[in-house]
């Protein structure tokens, strides 16, 4: 049997999150803690009392996705370890900690750095995304082509589900032609800014400074990365596909079909409470259950 880890990313999160772990979990309160102190303030209050509201902002989003998956991961009494991994976006890094490429210390202080980074990314470029559902990718891939305002393809999360990504007037334009086109469903999504677009440039030059001041081991298992959706086992290889990530796609859709092909054949969602990657796995391949970790 051929295990499948799956990391969530921003979209993923919850009121409440990690709460539970916390209190009934002494490594969880021992690590909630721990991440405290890296951040230099406390996203345990955020997390366990704040609103939906409160945990929208890419700041506390992602370390908040972070933590909840990989405490959840650490503290898990079902004995059971992944033949390969992958994350959606965020979930990257998380997915980078469990087969050991980074350490929990240095994945949280990269993940505040990508989030701060992006944040101050997002409120100098005005930028949005959009989620189309009902029409098949080269379509959509078409449209974005032929609008002179950036917009790309963004997230291709499963079939028929596609997000774009770019500036406000480019999105706007997009979302008239693709209704035109017969798109079932073409509207904004509530994101900070324009993620996984050439607008997140301005992001990439902080963190290839952290990441090259962070230490990178070798894997214990495969990590299908969202750039190329194929299995990469070098350290370095794989520190430019995280800095290549914030501007490209998350091929994401491509990433199961390929894990699938290759064996693996038992998937297990961790920190996600298996709603999002469960839900595009079903429209993946139908066959395969995702379970909860």
């Amino acid at each position: 049997m051929a295990n499948a880890f799956l990391f969530p990313g921003q979209a993923s999160q919850f009121e409440g999150m990690g709460k539970e772990l916390y209190d009934t979990n002494s490594l969880a309160k021992e690590l909630f803690v721990q991440a405290n102190d890296i951040l230099g303030f406390k996203i345990t209050d955020v997390m366990f009392n704040g609103t939906a509201e409160d945990l929208k902002a890419t700041k506390i989003t992602q370390p908040a996705v972070f933590l909840h998956s990989i405490i959840t991961l650490l503290c898990s009494d079902r004995g059971i370890s992944p033949k390969v991994v992958a994350g959606h976006s965020l979930g990257e890094f998380s997915a980078l900690v469990a087969n050991k490429t980074l350490s929990f210390e240095d994945g949280l202080r990269l993940v505040a750095v990508r989030a701060n980074a992006m944040e101050a990314a997002c409120n100098s470029t005005k930028g949005t995304m959009a989620a189309i559902v009902g029409l098949e990718d080269p379509i959509i891939e078409k449209v974005c082509q032929e609008i002179k305002e950036v917009v790309v393809p963004a997230n291709y999360n499963c079939p028929g589900q596609l997000v774009i990504s770019g500036s406000e007037e480019g999105i706007d334009k997009a979302i008239e032609v693709l209704k035109e086109q017969g798109a079932k469903r073409a509207i904004k999504i509530p994101v900070g800014g324009a993620f996984h677009s050439p607008l997140m440039q301005p992001a990439q030059e902080e963190l290839s400074t952290a990441i090259n001041n962070t230490t990178f081991s070798n894997p214990t298992v495969p990590i299908y990365q969202n750039v190329t959706a194929k299995p990469i086992t070098e350290p370095e290889e794989i520190k430019a596909n995280l800095l290549k990530q914030l501007t490209s796609s998350v091929k994401w859709t491509q990433t199961l079909q390929n894990m699938i092909a290759d064996g693996a054949d038992s998937f297990y969602e961790v920190g996600g409470k298996g709603k999002v990657l469960a839900g595009f796995m079903r429209r993946i391949d139908r066959s395969i259950p995702v379970e909860s970790l």
